[in-house]
C-alpha cells in the first residue's frame, strides 16, 4: 500500500451477515457506503465507453462494405459492460471492472474487420475468449502471472498509472497531437476555451478533497466539474459542441422526458451465427494462418492488458502480498476471459479489465461490489444514453489524473538498484503511456528483464515462462518483417 493512498480504516468486528462474509467487506477494511461510492466512480470514468465504442466498432466497414450502427453498438456496449461488471463481481470479489477495451476495439474494426464479414469477426472474437478461458483453466495464465518478478509488477503498476494520465490528459484535450511535434499542450500550444477551464476545476477540485481525505472525493470532482459543464453550456454555448467539448459533445440537459429514455436496439446480439458455424468455409478466403495470426494479435493484447491492469488496481488497493500476487488470481481471469466471450456474442468488441477501476479503489471500494453497482449503471446507461452522454470527457477525466498520481507514489518500491529489474521497470513504465498499450509496455519491460538478465549471467534465475513469454513479444514486436521474409 502506498502512502498517498490511505487504506480504509480496518475494523475488528466480525462479518455482518452473508453479503459481508463472501465479499470479505469488513476484512478488507471497507464498507457498503465506500463500495457503491466506488462503484459509481468507476462508471463515471469509464462511461465514455459508451460514447467512444460505438464510434469505432459502429462505424468501421466490413470487408463487405457493412456498418454495424452506432445506435446498435452503444447499447450493445453498454450491455455487455453490465453483464460483465456483474459477472467480475460475483466471481472474483474484487473491484475490477470490465468492458469494451480500448486499442482492442481498434484491432477489431481496422485490423480485423477489414479483413472479413462482421459476423466472422465476433466469431474470431469468442473464439480467442475461449482460448484465453482454456489458458486459465490449465493453470498457464496464471503461472505467467506468478512467474513475473515482485519488483517488475511494482513497475507495471506505476506503468498503469502512467498510462491513465496520459489517457486523462489526452480525452480532455489537454494535450493534443501537434504537426512538429508528437503532443503539444492543448489545440494549439496554449490552454483555450471552456472545456479546459472546467477540466482543471474538476482536477483542482478532485486535488483538493482527495488530500483533505473527503469521503467521495472524486466523485464529487466529477459531479463539479459536470454542474458548472452544463452551466457553461446552458449559457455561453451555442447547443451543438461550439465550445469544443471531446468528440463534439455537448453537456447539455435534456429537456424531455423522451430525451431522457432512448429504448435499447439489442439486435446485433447473436451476430456472430450468421452464415452457420462452418469455420472452415467462413474463413476460407481469408486463410487459416491470417486467421491464426489475428486470433494471436488479439490473444496477446487482452492476455497482458488484463495482467497489468490487475496489477496496477491489486497494488494500489493494498489487495496484492508482498510478492504482487493476489489471491483467487484464477477467478479474476476466469470472469475476463468469459467477458471476452460476452463481447463476440453481443457483437461489441473484445471485453476486458479496466485500469479505471482504479478510480473505484480511490474511492475507497475493495470488493466485487464495487463492480456490480457499475454494471447496474451500465445497465442503465442502456436506457439512459443521454444521461451518459451528459457528462464530457473534460469532467470526468480529472479522476484519471489524479488517481495516476496515486499508483505513481508506489515508484518508490522498485529496485532501481537492480539493473534487470530497475530498467524493465522503466522501459515498461514509460512505453505504456508513449505506445498508448498496457501490453505494449509489459511486452517491453519482461523482454528489458530477461536481456539484462542474461547479459549479467543471471539467465538461470529468470523463470522458464519469462523467457518464453519474452520470444512471444519479441516475435509479435517482429510481425511486420517476419511476415515480410515469409513472403
Amino acid at each position: 500500500m502506498n502512502a498517498a493512498t490511505p487504506p480504509p480504516s480496518q475494523t475488528s468486528d466480525a462479518p455482518r451477515g452473508a453479503l459481508d462474509r463472501y465479499f470479505r467487506i469488513t476484512e478488507r477494511g471497507s464498507s457498503l457506503g465506500r463500495e457503491i461510492r466506488g462503484g459509481l466512480a468507476t462508471f463515471f470514468a469509464m462511461a465514455y465507453i459508451v460514447v467512444l465504442n460505438p464510434l469505432i466498432i459502429g462505424t468501421a466497414e466490413d470487408v463487405n462494405g457493412e456498418t454495424l450502427g452506432i445506435p446498435e453498438v452503444a447499447a450493445m456496449t453498454a450491455l455487455v459492460g453490465a453483464l460483465s461488471c456483474v459477472l467480475m463481481g460475483v466471481v472474483s470479489r474484487y473491484p475490477f471492472a470490465i468492458a469494451a477495451g480500448m486499442g482492442l476495439n481498434a484491432i477489431v474494426a481496422y485490423g480485423i474487420a477489414p479483413l472479413m464479414p462482421w459476423a466472422d469477426v465476433f466469431l474470431l472474437v469468442i473464439i480467442e475468449g475461449i482460448v484465453l478461458l482454456i489458458l486459465v483453466l490449465t493453470g498457464f495464465r496464471t503461472a505467467v502471472f506468478a512467474a513475473v518478478p515482485p519488483g517488475l509488477k511494482i513497475g507495471i503498476a506505476v506503468g498503469v498509472g502512467l498510462f491513465l494520465t496520459f489517457v486523462g490528459l489526452s480525452n480532455a484535450g489537454f494535450i493534443t497531437g501537434a504537426e512538429d511535434t508528437p503532443v503539444q499542450l492543448g489545440s494549439d500550444g496554449s490552454l483555450n476555451g471552456w472545456p479546459i477551464v472546467i477540466f482543471v476545476l474538476g482536477l483542482l477540485v478532485g486535488i483538493a478533497l482527495y488530500m483533505r481525505n473527503l469521503k467521495g472525493a472524486l466523485l464529487i470532482a466529477i459531479g463539479v466539474a459536470t454542474a458548472v459543464a452544463i452551466a457553461v453550456e446552458t449559457l455561453i454555448g451555442d447547443g451543438a459542441g461550439g465550445l469544443g467539448w471531446s468528440l463534439g459533445e455537448s453537456p447539455t440537459l435534456p429537456t424531455s422526458l423522451g430525451e431522457f429514455v432512448a429504448v435499447p436496439d439489442f439486435s446485433l446480439i447473436g451476430l456472430f451465427a450468421d452464415g452457420g458455424l462452418n469455420i472452415a468455409a467462413r474463413w476460407s478466403d481469408v486463410g487459416l494462418a491470417t486467421v491464426i495470426m489475428l486470433i494471436f494479435t488479439l490473444l496477446l493484447a487482452d492476455f497482458f492488458d488484463t495482467m497489468g491492469t490487475m496489477v496496477g488496481v491489486a497494488h494500489q488497493g493494498g489487495l496484492a502480498d508482498e510478492d504482487g500476487n493476489i489471491e483467487g488470481t484464477r477467478e479474476v481471469l476466469i470472469a475476463d476471459s468469459a467477458g471476452t466471450i460476452l463481447g463476440g456474442l453481443g457483437s461489441a468488441s473484445v471485453a476486458t479489465l479496466y485500469a479505471e477501476s482504479a478510480a473505484g479503489v480511490g474511492e475507497g471500494a475493495r470488493t466485487g461490489i464495487a463492480p456490480i453497482v457499475t454494471g447496474a449503471m451500465f445497465m442503465l446507461a442502456t436506457l439512459f444514453t443521454p444521461l451518459v452522454e451528459l457528462i464530457p470527457f473534460e469532467a470526468a477525466t480529472p479522476v484519471l489524473v489524479i488517481v495516476g498520481f496515486m499508483m505513481m507514489t508506489q515508484v518508490v518500491n522498485v529496485d532501481f538498484a537492480d539493473p534487470a529489474i530497475g530498467m524493465g521497470s522503466f522501459m515498461a513504465i514509460i512505453m505504456m503511456p508513449f505506445t498508448y498499450s498496457i501490453a505494449n509496455g509489459i511486452g517491453f519491460g519482461l523482454l528489458t528483464y530477461t536481456f539484462i538478465s542474461l547479459v549479467l549471467g543471471r539467465g538461470r534465475q529468470v523463470h522458464p515462462l519469462m523467457w518464453f513469454v519474452s520470444l512471444v513479444f519479441l516475435i509479435h514486436f517482429a510481425e511486420a518483417p517476419i511476415y515480410a521474409l515469409i513472403g
